[in-house]
């Protein structure tokens, strides 16, 4: 029996669900889901699907219609220079685009470098391909950013690539154009090639702005930018993601793993896919405008409530609150865990019933954080900032 997978740690958010199915009533602020449901066009195109019989097999990198209007949105939206709708691949949700790129551009040995923190299941992707992940920190100063001068210095001979993640998860970091400018220049200099997860490209707040780094000169080919369905149009159920590239040889790769981890992603699905796109997009800049609206809600709740346990600024991006314990609060007697994100995290979903992640489960840099998703409902907000209020009263 092989022993490779045993080596790779699990991520503590498969720990926190249990700990939430075990909870009554509970606010799950811990998972990062929205509460509004996805878009009318959606749903309507996957029941005339199913109405229609299309169950079957597919193409599989995907439904052309869908790969052409992916195609077009990539140039269009992101200023990717996607020539031809054959270098986007439909993938099994934005996890699955970042799992099949590593598979396909990492060697045994080589390193990639990752923020830090940032969402466990990338750093188990290139975990997973048998790289070895260089941690480069964001820091809150710098509004949870890289500071480039850093990340340059972590290059080294065995330097595979490089892993992005703007808006981040689970800071709510949005790298500026500056930044990725920077950055492309340290990727054509060392010959690196760039995965860029995209996912929160349309969740950003006070006039910040996306920006694909696979948009500046030379750099659509070397990097594979990753996006989804999933937070653009509230369907993280459907599992829907989408990448390109343009390297014929590394296509070549990706679809074989594309075939051997889904065949292809759900005929449903992707019809689904066509209608949100062929719809009206009103839908994301109402959900983007309500979103900020709960991030503000939260965040003057969280002064109000816990002000002087947790601290932190609104993000830029994404929809998470990354707020600092303050080192002097104290674990109830009794506590079992030395880390005091997991010792708040247990005490929240314990006591409060409130779902959260500790910060160090998204690196070491993480410890001494926990991460609250404010996209949930506001009467969900509203009541886990009421326990919290009684909690640190």
């Amino acid at each position: 029996m092989g022993t490779f997978l045993d080596s790779l740690p699990n991520s503590g958010i498969v720990r926190i669900r249990e700990l939430m199915y075990a909870v009554d009533r509970p606010f799950r602020l811990d998972q990062g889901d929205v509460s509004f449901d996805a878009p009318d066009t959606m749903k309507a195109a996957m029941r005339a699907a199913i109405d229609a019989n299309q169950t079957h097999y597919l193409q599989t990198a995907g439904l052309p219609r869908l790969k052409a209007l992916l195609a077009a949105k990539l140039r269009a939206r992101n200023s990717v220079p996607v020539d031809d709708a054959e270098d986007v691949l439909v993938t099994n949700g934005g996890v699955h685009g970042i799992y099949l790129a590593a598979q396909a551009l990492v060697e045994p040995g080589d390193e990639v470098i990752v923020p830090d923190p940032e969402w466990p299941p990338a750093t188990l992707a290139m975990l997973a391909a048998r790289a070895a992940v260089v941690r480069c920190p964001l820091y809150p100063s710098l509004g949870w950013r890289l500071d480039v001068d850093e990340l340059a210095s972590k290059i080294g001979p065995r330097t595979k690539g490089l892993y992005l993640n703007s808006p981040n998860n689970p800071t709510g970091g949005v790298l500026t154009p500056g930044d990725l400018e920077r950055i492309a220049d340290l990727a054509r200099a060392h010959d690196l090639w760039v995965i860029s997860d995209e996912s929160y490209e349309d969740v950003l707040y006070d006039g910040a702005r996306h920006v694909s780094i696979a948009s500046l000169p030379e750099m659509y080919e070397r990097t594979v930018p990753v996006c989804t369905f999933s937070k653009t149009y509230a369907a993280t159920g459907v599992r829907v993601g989408y990448l390109a590239v343009r390297d014929g040889r590394v296509r070549d790769r990706l679809q074989k793993i594309l075939f051997l981890t889904t065949s292809n992603v759900s005929s449903i699905s992707q019809h689904g896919a066509i209608g949100a796109l062929e719809g009206p997009q009103d839908v994301v800049e109402a959900y983007r405008s309500e979103l900020q609206a709960r991030r503000d809600l939260f965040y003057a709740g969280i002064r109000e409530a816990a002000g002087h346990v947790f601290s932190g600024e609104p993000p830029a991006g994404a929809f998470y609150a990354f707020l600092r314990i303050d080192p002097s609060w104290a674990p109830p007697a009794g506590a079992a865990t030395a880390s005091l994100s997991w010792a708040m995290a247990e005490f929240l979903i314990g006591q409060g019933r409130i779902g959260c992640v500790p910060g160090v489960d998204f690196g070491p840099a993480g410890e001494g954080y926990v991460r609250f998703c404010f996209a949930r409902d506001r009467d969900e907000l509203l009541g886990a900032l009421r326990e919290m209020r009684a909690l640190f009263a």
